[in-house]
């Protein structure tokens, strides 16, 4: 039985559910985690998902910034809501899901974009995405309890060269940067993920 995921940073999903809508009618993902969601959990659109068959539903949110959600065709169970670097900012979300009769531990991200300069001394946001990256070296793909884990969300790094349109030009902004680029793969490594892209 096929089993799919889909993962968006949808920047406020209140302002964007009627695109949200039409993505799950069009194509029906079993689990859609969303990042960026920008909106605080009590005001969390729950309904307008129920009515289209995402009766499972977990997040993560706060008021104007940030926030990540998993909403599901089948049961989900809320495994943890981790704070990164002592802040309490919203970012990570993980659920189980059961899929072809495994269980499946589901990790959704929106690590920091880390602003403009690439230098954690001068930009305070650049030692946040750093540090959360560092954090995230702890995530391991595999869990006794679980028959595999994915991670998904807005990881806002481009690890490869073939992920940027000009590796060279883009060594200094922030996204592509050696320090992020080498950092994540660390993490990569570290938690044993394969990258599927």
């Amino acid at each position: 039985m096929p089993f799919s995921i889909a993962t968006w940073n949808i920047n406020s999903v209140r302002l964007r559910m009627p695109i949200v809508e039409r993505l799950l009618v069009e194509h029906a993902p079993d689990v859609l985690c969303l990042q960026e969601t920008k909106v605080p959990d009590e005001l969390f659109p729950e309904k307008a998902f129920r009515k289209l068959g995402y009766e499972h539903i977990a997040f993560h949110g706060q008021k104007g910034y940030h926030g990540v959600a998993t909403v599901a065709r089948r049961p989900i169970e809320l495994v943890e809501k981790r704070r990164f670097c002592e802040i309490e900012d919203s970012r990570h979300l993980s659920v189980t899901v059961r899929a072809g009769g495994k269980a499946i531990l589901l990790h959704n991200f929106y690590v920091p974009a880390g602003g403009d300069e690439p230098d954690p001394v001068i930009n305070r946001k650049f030692k946040h995405k750093l540090d959360f990256v560092a954090e995230m070296n702890a995530i391991r793909a595999e869990h006794d309890e679980v028959s595999g884990s994915v991670l998904v969300g807005d990881l806002n790094i481009a690890p490869l060269e073939h992920d940027v349109w000009s590796h060279k030009q883009l060594l200094n902004v922030v996204s592509h940067t050696p320090v992020e680029t080498e950092n994540f793969e660390a993490m990569r490594r570290a938690g044993n993920w394969a990258d599927l892209m």
